[in-house]
């Protein structure tokens, strides 16, 4: 049996929780890596991620939005278009996702060289 503090100590970070709770999420880590190449509208985000169809993109875009990665400019036009760029916070996730493209080269089978410890 374990007692509560070592329980406590073995559960996932707050702050890891939280992050994976947004970047689980299918696309969403896709689209703030477009973005690190600088903003665009809508149709161009569309066309840069294949496969993701509007309403997603449209969803996930909202939710980046609302925890402030993201930040959205609307031209009225005519016609209207949408511009989406990163914000200060969103920016921040460079370094971070730039290491987890780097470990999948090295360590999943479909990237680089996995080492043998890591095949099953």
């Amino acid at each position: 049996m374990t007692d509560a503090t070592e329980h406590s100590c073995r559960q996932a970070d707050a702050g890891v929780t939280r992050v994976f709770g947004l970047f689980g999420k299918r696309w969403t880590g896709l689209i703030v890596a477009t973005l690190m190449n600088g903003g665009g509208n809508f149709a161009e985000l569309r066309r840069a991620i294949p496969g993701i169809s509007e309403r997603m993109l449209s969803d996930r875009l909202s939710e980046l939005a609302a925890v402030g990665l993201v930040s959205r400019e609307v031209d009225p036009g005519p016609p209207l278009r949408v511009f989406y760029r990163l914000t200060e916070g969103g920016e921040a996730m460079e370094p971070a996702l730039k290491a987890l493209g780097a470990w999948a080269e090295t360590y999943l089978p479909d990237g680089g060289k996995c080492p043998d410890r890591f095949r099953t």
